[in-house]
């Protein structure tokens, strides 16, 4: 599995995300401010990163994780995002968590870990 998501590109997860978000009453302008938070980037830079489809490792490479990353905490796809030790797969289930919490209605401070 980690292999295939190696070589995919941000471009390909963002839509799905935008779909998630949207079809539970969230806005892709919420959707940018987590991605934003956890990422460290600009809105110019997560849009650069959407039109050159960087792939996801350099995606993360790249950014500058928020510190307060290690405060995601729970359950996706069935595995605890605290206790994964690959910090590639990490970094990609923070991501999948936040934008979980953000599709279920959770409050974005609550989100954002403020």
């Amino acid at each position: 599995m980690s292999s295939r998501l190696e070589r995919m590109a941000f471009a390909a997860v963002y839509p799905l995300y935008v779909q998630k978000v949207e079809r539970k009453g969230r806005t892709k302008d919420e959707l940018d401010e987590v991605l934003r938070w956890l990422t460290g980037y600009e809105q110019h830079e997560l849009e650069r990163h959407i039109a050159a489809s960087t792939p996801l490792p350099e995606f993360f490479e790249q950014a500058s994780l928020n510190p307060n990353a290690s405060l995601i905490t729970g359950v996706v796809c069935g595995v605890r995002v605290e206790t994964i030790e690959d910090p590639f797969m990490q970094k990609l289930r923070y991501m999948d968590k936040l934008v979980d919490e953000l599709a279920k209605g959770k409050a974005m401070a609550k989100v954002l870990r403020a």
